[in-house]
């Protein structure tokens, strides 16, 4: 075993090279991001909670857009900032109604779980992940928490329009 963690060790240093990219804690976010899906789908199993034959294009369309709107909430809004500080610095305003942080440190897990959380593609994985369970588990209220958020991400797209109408006028 210690064989097996020395050549993970020498990997990651070579794939890391002079950055200091927190190769060792991504790997352990990953190994958690594993770990509760596959205690996820144990206790789906154990609850008899069957997987559905196929997932509706009207589910996947709602999926993609909640994930969109909760990823950005998470990572860019100012109001999430207090989720985010503990693991960022604020590095300024982003886009319309967001912010710009950076995570903190120079490598570990404190700046591997920062970039998580600063990084909306990046958490996309997990939101999408729990969106696809809460269809086997609770698929009415998923289908509302996605739709709201879908919703949501339909009514930033027609503030932005709406703005932009006003500045051409």
């Amino acid at each position: 075993m210690a064989r097996l963690a020395q050549i993970g060790r020498d990997e990651a240093a070579e794939y890391r090279g002079e950055s200091t990219q927190p190769v060792a804690s991504h790997a352990a976010l990953l190994g958690v991001y594993l770990a509760l899906l596959a205690v996820a789908t144990l206790l789906t199993r154990a609850a008899g909670r069957e997987l559905a034959e196929e997932v509706s294009v009207k589910d996947l369309v709602t999926m993609a857009l909640g994930t969109h709107k909760i990823s950005r909430a998470i990572t860019k809004e100012s109001v999430a900032s207090p989720l985010r500080a503990p693991f960022t610095h604020h590095n300024g305003q982003g886009g319309p109604a967001e912010v710009m942080d950076e995570p903190r440190g120079e490598g570990g897990m404190r700046h591997a779980v920062g970039e998580l959380v600063t990084c909306p593609f990046c958490l996309d994985v997990w939101i999408v992940s729990a969106f696809g369970l809460g269809l086997v588990v609770a698929p009415r209220l998923t289908r509302l928490v996605a739709g709201s958020f879908s919703a949501l991400a339909g009514a930033d797209f027609l503030q932005l329009a709406y703005a932009r109408a006003q500045q051409e006028a």
